[in-house]
């Protein structure tokens, strides 16, 4: 079984932990030498597995950042959630390319299956065949995006090259996005842990709203 709810619970306390300790009690370069492994981590499961708000985890280390005196804090912060999310998604169009060439399949592609309704998965592959690479670009930047493009990527019998090139500047476009909702949010806050609640509330709220608007229409 792919791991779902437990880990998706964890994962945001785990890394915000720095933002409510003291720096007094937490040095912070102990903060950093386990905060920048805990995302790169986390990322990268929850590129594995959707379940986990991976956006609200980067937002939640940039605000931490903000607050924190070492130089580069944002920048490493940037390129551990990038290089975590295209790592994290190469492995799994590679998973999902194995399951289309076997003749059982596999329970990554059933997944990914389970979580691209048909109607998304049609306009994903009618976009794609229209705009090619831009639309898999434009996919991490939509809420519930990323898998049907990917699944379209796959039943289109994308290589793994072709879709690593349009796949690395999709990871960047939303690192990029999702840390500057954290600057604002640390900016905004003198407390690293109220812009935490800020970055996280904004960050459900920009995922959630779209899904709401779709059902109710």
């Amino acid at each position: 079984m792919i791991p779902t709810a437990p880990v998706a619970q964890a994962a945001i306390p785990l890394l915000a932990a720095s933002a409510v300790t003291p720096a007094s009690v937490v040095p912070e370069s102990t903060q950093q030498a386990i905060g920048y492994p805990s995302l790169f981590l986390l990322v990268l499961i929850g590129a594995l597995v959707p379940v986990i708000p991976t956006g609200a985890l980067v937002s939640s280390a940039a605000v931490v950042a903000v607050h924190q005196t070492a130089p580069f804090s944002l920048a490493m912060v940037f390129v551990t959630a990038s290089l975590a999310a295209f790592l994290g998604d190469a492995a799994l169009y590679w998973l999902g390319r194995r399951g289309m060439k076997s003749k059982n399949g596999s329970r990554w592609l059933e997944a990914l299956r389970a979580r691209a309704p048909e109607d998304r998965l049609e306009q994903a592959q009618t976009k794609l065949a229209e705009h090619g690479v831009a639309v898999l670009v434009l996919s991490r930047l939509v809420p519930a995006g990323r898998i049907p493009v990917m699944l379209a990527c796959l039943m289109a019998k994308w290589p793994m090259r072709r879709f690593s090139r349009g796949n690395f500047p999709a990871c960047l476009a939303w690192a990029v996005t999702y840390q500057l909702i954290g600057i604002l949010g640390g900016s905004l806050f003198d407390e690293p842990w109220e812009g935490v609640v800020a970055a996280i509330g904004l960050t459900l709220l920009i995922s959630v709203v779209p899904s709401v608007v779709r059902r109710v229409r």
